[in-house]
């Protein structure tokens, strides 16, 4: 059993993206980690060549910047990188460039990589989702937050990335039957310095919302004006990923929520209760069939 890692990446320097955690963090259970770097106006291949790994492979993309809507440019830069994976593995282990695996969950994601490697109805496996939000101490634990997604797909020149690169269907639109497993992801995408986050969403805001788009203003030096309209935080009692540590430590912003503080609509407040009292979410959209 052969897996073969891949993520895109574009000014990670300049965003302070985790990406260097993000690759360290499977380094040990793939065979090949494609990088695939976009145009960049900062050190990205520097940093990545920093790991200083020999399973690592550098590809360079240019970005479609007049894709400015519904975050296109992501899945198409995500299917490049995919399209760099040999078909001589059997999986393809997918990571944004802000997201990390604890390494206390390897050994769950071999054996379930292995477990199912020789079952083709398998097209993909289920990771659970764990979202930080303004620092490392809190999640988000509203419906907003997808519990849920695949990160790791069969290699099998049949599966694409989906709408926003969140996740992936087969080429001909049909969600992967997938297996769930007990490993999670931990998604760093919203906890960077204020002023970072603020620019990032700046630049970012045309890939989604369209061209012309502007957010709110940015009023405080160190305070994410924006966090304010979190629906629901909660503290993070766990553990980070050992690759993580440093990051943390080095931290030089904070951020105080009150967890107690609700903001949801009726109906939202309704469906945020029954998922804490049964574990279940209901009406949740799933892009994918568990199997």
């Amino acid at each position: 059993m052969k897996i073969c890692g891949f993520t895109f990446v574009r000014n990670a320097v300049k965003y302070d993206y985790p990406v260097v955690e993000s690759i360290s963090s499977i380094l040990p259970i793939v065979d090949e980690f494609i990088v695939s770097i976009g145009n960049c106006d900062d050190g990205t291949l520097d940093l990545i060549q920093s790991i200083g790994s020999p399973k690592i492979k550098i590809v360079h993309s240019v970005w479609d910047d007049s894709l400015k809507e519904g975050g296109r440019v992501l899945a198409i830069e995500t299917d490049k990188a995919l399209a760099q994976v040999h078909s001589g593995y059997d999986w393809a282990f997918y990571l944004q460039a802000d997201e990390v695996v604890h390494e206390k969950d390897l050994p769950a994601i071999t054996a379930a990589a292995t477990k199912y490697a020789g079952n083709k109805k398998v097209d993909g496996l289920l990771f659970k989702y764990i979202h930080f939000y303004g620092t490392y101490d809190y999640v988000g634990d509203s419906r907003r937050w997808y519990s849920h997604e695949i990160r790791l797909i069969r290699n099998n020149n049949n599966i694409i990335s989906y709408q926003d690169a969140q996740g992936f269907r087969t080429k001909q639109g049909k969600k992967l039957k997938v297996k769930e497993i007990d490993a999670h992801i931990y998604h760093y995408g919203w906890v960077r310095h204020p002023n970072k986050q603020y620019e990032k969403i700046v630049d970012f805001s045309g890939l989604w919302n369209g061209e012309g788009y502007a957010p709110p203003p940015h009023k405080e030096e160190n305070q994410f004006d924006f966090l304010k309209d979190a629906d629901s935080l909660i503290r993070f009692k766990g553990s980070h990923p050992v690759v993580m540590q440093k990051r943390i430590e080095e931290k030089n912003w904070d951020a105080k929520f009150d967890t107690n503080k609700k903001n949801f609509s009726i109906k939202d407040g309704i469906l945020y209760r029954i998922e804490k009292l049964s574990g279940k979410r209901l009406f949740a959209y799933k892009n994918y069939k568990i199997i």
